[in-house]
């Protein structure tokens, strides 16, 4: 009885914590359209173009975007940017996205490139700069947002 008690509880649980997390990247097939319409927007905007390439189940993209909804970075991000997701899946989808963009998704995600207003590459990253968000805070976020909004 206490065993099935205990197996139930662990089941809500799980299912609890599963159904919590969030779904930061759409379905695969969303890219090219995703990133047209995004380049429209900035171009009538004049904003840059964040594309964070990644997947739902990188813990590190996780926080990557909770860094991008927190102050002061909420506020650049709305400003200066319109942030794209990628979904890579298990590193096999939307590969030729990053390679055109000049991600190169071996070296980790999450992995972001820059576009200006008419989709040209302003920055794409090339060391993994953020493939271990979880060593880096919120700043190291703020600072890259300085950086690259548009002048």
């Amino acid at each position: 009885m206490k065993l099935t008690y205990l197996i139930g509880f662990a089941a809500l649980a799980t299912s609890t914590a599963l159904a919590q997390t969030p779904t930061i990247y759409p379905d695969v097939k969303a890219a090219p359209t995703d990133i047209k319409a995004a380049l429209t927007k900035a171009s009538k905007e004049h904003k840059r173009v964040i594309l964070d390439f990644g997947g739902n189940w990188c813990g590190d993209c996780k926080i990557l975007d909770s860094y991008f909804h927190k102050a002061p970075n909420a506020d650049l991000l709305k400003s200066h940017f319109l942030l794209v997701h990628v979904n890579i899946d298990k590193f096999d989808k939307n590969v030729d996205i990053a390679k055109k963009y000049d991600v190169p998704l071996n070296l980790g995600v999450p992995a972001l490139a820059v576009l200006d207003e008419k989709g040209k590459v302003v920055f794409s990253q090339k060391h993994g700069e953020f493939e271990s968000m979880r060593k880096l805070d919120a700043a190291s976020v703020t600072k890259f947002l300085d950086q690259w909004k548009p002048k």
